[in-house]
């Protein structure tokens, strides 16, 4: 955590202290100044509980019309989650209706070594197994969040009230906000308190219209993520298929595809490295 608090008292008493002498009102001009800057500072820098950080998986498990299951993609959950976890920091896992989060089949690649080493985790295990709903979470608790993939978050991170809520909390109090793939889904509707789309004005990735079409579901998801980004004032970074893009800009962290994952990982580590 930042120990905000902490810091107060300390530059407050190490202050008194070392002035009781001559007292507040008696220093030169140039030292009230450096004071006042200081204590500016402190105060105006951003206030977390702990060095925790959510991700969000969605709840939904149906692939629109087609009898084809769907989920959250493991390795967009795993390949960050290890590098942060790694780092030291606490990681929970929350789900839009909490509960058994679902897995994308398809994604089940234990070729993969993060995929690999979720087997045998038991505590992140359990933590799919038995997700919080994002209801229930107090969003004053994290640092960041991440929005993990999988084609399930464009039927329920879209237009989610609660979703909005979480995303505004932690970014307006200077916090990150990153989504992997489709996770983006959950940036389309999210309203700043200034009444600003998060996304406006802000460079990002998410899953393409081309990657969309290369895997034969243009027609079935519920809409266009670029598209839809695009339209709410997002400049959509557009990278080569299935290759590695990732996009930083002011505290939102993206990436386009399973493949750009662990960078997405690599950049909140980075980043939050820079707000501690």
């Amino acid at each position: 955590s930042l120990g905000l608090v902490g810091s107060e008292m300390c530059i407050r008493d190490r202050y008194f202290t070392s002035n009781r002498q001559i007292g507040w009102f008696n220093l030169y001009e140039k030292d009230s100044m450096k004071i006042l800057l200081l204590m500016t500072l402190v105060f105006a820098a951003p206030s977390f509980a702990a060095d925790k950080i959510l991700f969000v998986l969605t709840s939904h498990n149906k692939m629109g019309s087609l009898d084809m299951k769907t989920g959250f993609w493991l390795g967009e959950l795993t390949h960050p989650y290890y590098v942060l976890a790694d780092a030291g920091f606490e990681v929970d896992v929350a789900s839009i209706d909490g509960g058994m989060a679902p897995i994308d089949p398809i994604s089940l690649d234990f070729s993969d070594e993060n995929n690999a080493r979720f087997i045998n985790d038991k505590k992140l295990m359990a933590s799919i197994i038995n997700t919080k709903a994002i209801e229930d979470v107090n969003s004053e608790d994290y640092q960041a969040v991440v929005y993990v993939g999988g084609h399930g978050t464009m039927w329920d991170f879209s237009n989610n009230e609660r979703i909005n809520k979480l995303t505004v909390s932690i970014y307006e109090r200077g916090g990150i906000v990153s989504a992997i793939c489709h996770g983006p889904a959950a940036l389309t509707d999210v309203k700043l308190s200034n009444g600003q789309y998060l996304v406006k004005g802000k460079k990002l990735a998410a899953f393409t219209n081309e990657e969309e079409s290369n895997v034969g579901l243009t027609e079935v998801v519920p809409f266009s993520l670029q598209d839809t980004l695009m339209s709410k004032g997002a400049k959509h970074i557009y990278g080569a298929a299935w290759t590695v893009n990732v996009v930083n800009d002011r505290r939102v962290i993206t990436g386009q595809n399973p493949q750009s994952a662990r960078k997405v990982g690599e950049e909140i580590l980075t980043g939050l490295k820079g707000i501690k």
